[in-house]
């Protein structure tokens, strides 16, 4: 592997939980060389769930912010930068006299990447929340879980991680290009909320042209087709059948032994004795079974693995999705590029009289 297409990007990332250490770890999967400024009490908001893969690659440097010589010592990395990131809510950054006003007054073509859940005004910019919260006042939650319960709580990846950190990425990366073209730096305002909206484009097209019912476990992609969702096996594993297309949709009749005319795709009226014929067929055999069966074919059903499955199987091992740096099993750097691949570093922890020397 290469150095990574951010080869030569100097970032600052203020040390913060949530999305901003998944965005400094991806960044410096691509290359960017990433200054992270933590507590002079050792360890950051991270140090112990996440220092193996979310910490990886960046140079730790501890100031006390709240001294007039850690504060410079900021001010003199931003000069040398191209962009900074930081995760507190409103008004913090500013008390500490880091705001976008003093960094743009040191470097003015620095980057200056927020990242809140709320954004930086608004009656609840102040209030706490996570990535829960964020997905449920944008609608997103609602369409998760079955109809007529409680939405199914997910991994915090919609909210914190789609809807924040990879924003925030395509902030600053853009940011950082119109900067080198127009000389001047800006604010990149990340907010979660946002984030998570804009991912819901499609479902909002849907909803204008009565393609999508508001409702929970009624629609296409929501649970409320048969023919995309998941089905318990005969072992108690599961398979994720996503034949959506009727090419794939009649590869899945064929696979589970039904008459090509049992039902109707996209007859609703059908749907309520589909499920139940799939739930049948499918607890008949184990999860390892119906794989083989499927193997090669386009009908789209999948295992549901585990974390720990996903790390070993045969697929992923092939495709290299994976892999141990330091004794962690972790995910390759992405997206892969054929001339300047990203790659894991490790990281260290400096002086900033180090850190300084190093971009003069």
């Amino acid at each position: 592997m290469g150095n990574g297409p951010l080869d030569g990007v100097r970032l600052i990332e203020m040390d913060a939980i949530g999305p901003v250490p998944l965005c400094g770890m991806i960044l410096s999967g691509l290359g960017a060389d990433i200054v992270r400024i933590t507590r002079p009490s050792g360890g950051g908001a991270w140090d112990d769930l996440g220092e193996a893969v979310l910490l990886r690659g960046r140079t730790e440097v501890q100031l006390n912010l709240k001294s007039d010589e850690g504060r410079q010592a900021v001010l003199d990395l931003v000069s040398k930068a191209d962009g900074l990131m930081e995760g507190a809510r409103p008004g913090v950054m500013e008390r500490l006299g880091l705001g976008p006003a003093e960094c743009l007054a040191a470097n003015p073509r620095i980057v200056y990447g927020r990242m809140t859940g709320w954004g930086q005004q608004g009656q609840l910019s102040q209030s706490a929340g996570h990535d829960l919260n964020y997905i449920a006042m944008t609608g997103a939650l609602h369409g998760i879980g079955k109809k007529d319960e409680p939405p199914q709580v997910p991994l915090n990846i919609i909210g914190d991680y789609a809807g924040g950190t990879m924003f925030l990425a395509l902030g600053i990366v853009s940011a950082i290009m119109a900067a080198r073209s127009t000389g001047k730096g800006q604010v990149v305002d990340t907010a979660m909320v946002d984030g998570v909206a804009n991912l819901l484009a499609m479902y909002h097209a849907w909803l204008a042209t009565d393609n999508w019912v508001d409702e929970a476990g009624s629609n296409l992609l929501d649970g409320g087709a048969p023919y995309y969702r998941c089905y318990t096996c005969k072992c108690g594993g599961s398979v994720a059948v996503g034949s959506l297309e009727p090419q794939f949709y009649a590869l899945l009749i064929e696979g589970l032994g039904l008459p090509a005319d049992r039902f109707v795709q996209h007859d609703k009226s059908q749907w309520p004795e589909m499920e139940a014929e799939f739930t049948r067929i499918f607890a008949s055999a184990t999860r390892d079974e119906w794989e083989k069966r499927f193997a090669g074919t386009d009908a789209c059903v999948s295992p549901v693995l585990s974390m720990c499955e996903a790390m070993e199987h045969p697929v992923n091992v092939e495709r290299g999705v994976f892999i141990e740096h330091n004794g962690v099993k972790q995910a390759t750097p992405a997206p892969r590029f054929s001339e300047t691949g990203g790659s894991i570093r490790d990281g260290s922890t400096v002086s900033i009289e180090t850190a300084l020397k190093a971009w003069s």
